[in-house]
């Protein structure tokens, strides 16, 4: 039988009221990287709009981990303020899910205070330092660093972690090719550049069992030639699928570094994302190698269905669908074609009520247009813009 997508489900140990999952979409609400009335009222919104699970996005398991200095990390600072968080989603009758991950080559080292980590040394176009390679501590450190960041998490009455190793974070960058040039016994083969994911996500299963449910963020592929790609990542899903230790998989793709527009399709705000930015990187995005960054891809419903597929087929977990989804019609296909949830983002920024309508028949689809303003919205409170001029 062919689930319905507004009926409860199980998430692991976790029952949700329905399949509809609110995505990690970067908050831009803890300036001083705490958590704020506002981002608990970012996130209250789509919960009393019918999600079933709302994800909070980008909690860094170590200081350096941070996109940036406002970004939260996960220590005993923060502990008080996400279980405020978590209890006031639960009010709502709605699960809570929290995004754990090392930005690695993503983070902005200048803002941090510290410089940015990845499998391989490589220059930051974020803070125009050079990344340093990881060392066999680093990775020692950082995977302790993820186990006492679940541990903080459970204990804060988080229902579900979300363990990041999509678009070009620490953990994606050793599973790159072509970022991963490491001699050692974590680069190379598939299997080498795996073990760094794969660990973190045994040792964040034998910290928590079954008190929460476990999933992972994973880039099917990056849309670049030195990111990871189709064939190399439906076989780290299956290693994933055998090691026995995830829930499920959230099915993403693009990287923050290499090609971001592959993951959100439509519009690109170049304007507007080059006056949010730092002198020096306003001025590179003026150059012809900055105006190609921003890739063009033209929108079009669920733009990651045909890949997802392709995943579908190879493992039996659970999966959750993302991409553009935008009317009932996707979401029930979704269902018959085999997904267990499908996640909504930039729909729910537009109308967080969106669920609510769509299972009440109130609307067959999201007002969403896909202009893609809301990504520049990132650095001062992520929102619809539409909406701030109606």
């Amino acid at each position: 039988m062919v689930p319905d997508v507004f009926a409860p489900a199980e998430l692991g140990p976790v029952r949700l009221r329905n399949r509809v999952v609110k995505a990690a979409t970067f908050e831009g609400r803890t300036p001083h990287g705490q958590v704020t009335d506002e981002l608990i009222d970012f996130h209250l919104a789509p919960c009393r709009g019918g999600v079933g699970l709302t994800t909070v996005a980008y909690l860094a398991v170590a200081p350096e981990g941070r996109t940036h200095r406002e970004v939260i990390t996960v220590d005993a600072g923060s502990a008080a303020g996400l279980a405020r968080l978590a209890d006031a989603v639960h009010e709502t009758g709605a699960k809570i899910a929290g995004q754990l991950g090392h930005a690695g080559p993503v983070a902005n080292g200048r803002s941090n205070g510290v410089h940015a980590l990845a499998a391989s040394r490589m220059p930051s176009p974020l803070s125009m330092q050079m990344i340093r390679s990881a060392t066999e501590s680093d990775i020692t450190r950082i995977t302790r660093d993820y186990v006492r960041a679940a541990r903080i998490m459970v204990d804060a009455g988080f229902d579900v972690l979300e363990i990041h190793m999509a678009h070009g974070y620490l953990l994606s960058s050793f599973l790159a090719p072509g970022q991963n040039r490491r001699k050692d016994g974590w680069g190379g083969s598939l299997e080498n550049r795996a073990r760094f994911a794969r660990q973190v996500a045994r040792v964040v299963r034998e910290e928590v069992g079954d008190a929460v449910a476990v999933t992972a963020k994973v880039g099917m592929t990056e849309g670049s030639r030195a990111g990871f790609s189709m064939p190399e990542s439906v076989e780290f899903a299956q290693m994933l699928e055998a090691d026995g230790h995830l829930d499920a998989l959230e099915l993403s793709a693009g990287s923050s570094l290499l090609n971001p527009m592959y993951l959100f399709r439509g519009d690109v705000p170049r304007q507007e994302f080059a006056a949010n930015m730092p002198p020096l990187v306003r001025w590179g995005m003026k150059t012809p190698l900055g105006k190609g960054f921003f890739k063009e891809y033209p929108f079009e419903e669920a733009f990651l269905r045909e890949k997802a597929l392709t995943f579908r087929m190879a493992v039996n977990l659970p999966l959750i669908m993302l991409g553009g989804i935008n009317t009932r019609a996707t979401m029930e296909r979704a269902m018959a074609e085999g997904f267990e949830f499908v996640a909504m983002a930039r729909a729910l920024l537009r109308e967080p009520d969106l669920v609510h309508r769509l299972q009440g028949g109130r609307a067959s689809e999201g007002a969403c247009i896909h202009c893609n303003q809301c990504m520049p919205t990132i650095y001062t409170g992520t929102r619809c813009t539409v909406l701030d001029s109606l």
